[in-house]
């Protein structure tokens, strides 16, 4: 089974429809059917909720925010080590702390990261990415 980990652009590109929202998509159907797993960090899921909440006002991201919930993508919350893992990867690749939180999340599920944060190619060839379009 393909193990996807989302940073906080992928679930902005479906919720917002943007072009790349369908392969978001294609990849949740994946996960539906059980071939694939979806993973996100509470830490890149609240990035979500704040940003929805700074453009919207807190009804509108807390409706948009529960109708994620019944998504196949399992939220990991921020452990402790997580949090050590996040700031070696933050330290090794200059990546901000909140993306850190994806990666690392993504070494610990030998997964594919998906974002469309250019930010990420400071990770190099060697590190699996679905890259979206932006």
């Amino acid at each position: 089974m393909k193990t996807y980990v989302f940073d906080a652009s992928a679930l902005f590109a479906f919720l917002q429809r943007k072009a790349s929202a369908l392969k978001v998509s294609e990849l949740l159907k994946e996960a539906m059917r059980g071939r694939a797993a979806i993973f996100m960090s509470a830490v890149n899921f609240g990035e979500v909720y704040g940003g929805i909440l700074r453009g919207h006002g807190p009804e509108r991201a807390r409706t948009t925010m529960s109708a994620v919930q019944p998504l196949p993508i399992s939220f990991v919350d921020a452990t402790p080590q997580r949090a050590f893992r996040a700031a070696e990867v933050k330290a090794k690749y200059k990546l901000y702390y909140l993306d850190s939180f994806a990666v690392a999340l993504a070494l610990e599920h030998k997964g594919t990261l998906v974002t469309s944060d250019s930010d990420f190619r400071r990770l190099g060839h060697s590190f699996p990415v679905v890259w979206l379009k932006a």
